[in-house]
């Protein structure tokens, strides 16, 4: 049986023998059945006696399995599956709306959608782009009821061009819905060694300042004169101000050779 969400329906259940067998109702799931006797009166019951199963003001929580059990005392006990279905437009949630990551790392959007009729679900860029599963995406649906799905889509090796806007967008027969995630850059500490390593190679860097200069003044243009010389000590020595202090032992290096 098909209801929309907030409907009513009857279940019947009829059954013969002598004695008259007794009609029990009970949920499959073993979950309470919800009986509402009035408007502002609702009892929640492990089991309701009676041919007629009355349901109203239905929620999605209601859809599922109805076993009408007959019983007078005379092994078997008979049962019949009643199935009842409620139907409404997809719902999205979305828990996690702005997700993190450094990058050449894997990262995981999820999506929580309710639905029925079952829907269809997908995901696509911010852009309108449809996301298809390949070697960079993998996408999974885990049915946890009737009408509950958890979408995941996992981003492999994440990259600067995939920052930006995320949809999951579920669809049916009665509507549609989309919930948006945005996916940015964290950007790691650095550790010790990676200063490390930038100090070593700003040293290097000076190093080869230094092999330059020297090439200037004991090159292929041979020796220089002792007046070229101080003309030379006195243009690096006067500009040496504007070089950074880390590369000065370069100057001290010229003037030594020099004289």
């Amino acid at each position: 049986m098909m209801v929309p969400e907030g409907g009513s329906a009857k279940l019947i259940c009829r059954a013969r023998g002598y004695p008259k067998p007794r009609i029990v109702w009970r949920r499959e799931d073993g979950a309470q059945i919800i009986v509402r006797t009035a408007p502002d009166k609702v009892e929640r019951m492990n089991s309701v006696e009676g041919e007629v199963l009355t349901l109203s003001k239905i929620t999605r929580s209601e859809m599922g399995a109805y076993l009408c059990i007959a019983a007078n005392g005379v092994p078997p006990t008979v049962s019949k599956r009643m199935m009842l279905h409620v139907h409404f437009h997809p719902l999205i949630q979305v828990r996690n709306q702005l997700v993190g990551a450094p990058v050449n790392t894997d990262v995981t959007l999820q999506c929580h959608v309710e639905a029925s009729p079952k829907a269809i679900n997908y995901w696509t860029r911010e852009s309108g782009e449809m996301i298809l599963a390949n070697d960079k995406y993998y996408m999974t649906e885990i049915n946890n009821s009737y009408y509950s799905v958890h979408l995941k889509l996992v981003i492999r090796r994440f990259q600067k061009s995939d920052l930006g806007g995320y949809k999951c967008i579920s669809k049916n027969s009665i509507g549609d819905a989309e919930g948006t995630i945005r996916l940015y850059e964290v950007e790691l500490p650095k550790s010790e060694d990676d200063e490390t390593e930038e100090e070593l190679q700003i040293i290097e860097e000076s190093e080869e300042s230094s092999e330059d200069m020297e090439q200037r003044l004991y090159g292929s243009q041979g020796s220089l004169t002792e007046t070229e010389g101080i003309n030379l000590a006195l243009n690096v020595s006067s500009s040496c101000a504007l070089l950074p202090f880390g590369r000065l032992y370069t100057v001290v290096l010229v003037l030594l050779r020099i004289y």
